[in-house]
């Protein structure tokens, strides 16, 4: 019989966690940035092979922090514990063990799931593996630990192989040609929000949230956002879009009018390079042309509001 599992992503901000489950894949299932604590959600990835089915749960990084928003995140982090067959730990060897790490693995030593952890970033000429297994050792003594590198895929085959051994024997959850179960307006929002976080470095990213107000398909022979993307048949007739086109408005919401005017640009010249880069990328990922219209919005305080809180992040 295959095998098939449930598997949580667990560690530190900005350990590779996203990185690595997009390698596993081989497709863009979570949005990835140096800034820390990117991702917010549960994130579904899925691995198919002949051993069976991995549904790997990518969670936000695990971060001391009292600040309403923040433990919100640790929460949904340590609920995907509850709901998995098998922890994947995942360290960031280009940085020394933090406090985190004792966090993380104090949760893991109580549990009494298989866990298995991936030394991250092993490719880097200098490393502080030798710290982080002597960590290990002494916190969680029976958890193998496999060193690879998330970027490149360097060691990740290994990785599957002990993940696949842990996992029980089961029916597949997901049919086989699924690699996440993200809905449309959940994957559009997420790379719109990438987009923008790239473009913003440190003044905007954590008081940011994207909120889909509404898509509708259109039908029509060529789209505004093929048009931008420069796409074009090749033939010297417009055809790509004769399936019709998702026209999407979102709403990019902040903290503050002077992070509006970061998002916004001069003469509008920032809000459209994150439109059409957004575009970009989601026209390579939806069988479909996409058009983006996007608008800013202040929303003050957002990250202490329970209600939106309780929508946004899960």
């Amino acid at each position: 019989m295959s095998k098939s599992a449930f598997v949580a992503i667990i560690g530190r901000p900005s350990s590779g966690k996203s990185t690595l489950l997009n390698t596993l894949c081989g497709e863009k299932v979570s949005i990835t940035s140096r800034v820390p604590q990117t991702t917010r959600n549960k994130i579904r990835g899925i691995v198919n092979d002949p051993r069976g089915q991995l549904v790997f749960l990518d969670t936000p990084g695990y971060h001391r922090s009292e600040r309403k928003f923040n433990l919100y995140l640790r929460q949904l982090a340590e609920s995907t514990l509850e709901e998995s067959d098998v922890v994947l730990y995942v360290a960031d060897l280009s940085r020394p063990p933090g406090a985190e790490e004792n966090d993380v693995l104090d949760l893991l030593a109580a549990t009494e799931l298989p866990r298995i952890c991936a030394l991250n970033k092993a490719d880097l000429e200098r490393t502080f593996e030798p710290q982080y297994r002597e960590l290990l050792a002494g916190k969680v003594p029976d958890m193998s630990a496999l060193a690879l590198s998330a970027l490149n895929g360097e060691g990740t085959a290994p990785l599957l192989d002990a993940l696949y051994a842990a996992a029980p024997e089961g029916a597949p959850f997901y049919e086989e040609d699924y690699y996440t179960d993200q809905a449309p307006d959940f994957r559009i929002a997420e790379i719109i929000r990438e987009k923008a976080i790239a473009r913003t470095q440190q003044e905007v990213p954590h008081a940011l949230f994207v909120e889909i107000a509404d898509m509708e398909m259109h039908p029509g022979r060529r789209s505004h956002a093929q048009a931008d993307s420069g796409a074009d048949s090749g033939t010297g007739t417009d055809t790509a879009g004769d399936a019709g086109t998702l026209w999407v408005r979102a709403f990019l919401n902040v903290e503050r009018e002077s992070q509006k005017g970061i998002l916004v640009g001069k003469g509008g010249n920032q809000i459209r390079e994150i439109r059409l880069e957004a575009q970009r990328e989601l026209n390579e990922i939806f069988p479909y042309p996409i058009h983006l219209d996007l608008r800013v919005k202040v929303q003050p305080k957002w990250r202490t509001r329970d209600t939106l809180l309780r929508r946004l992040l899960k």
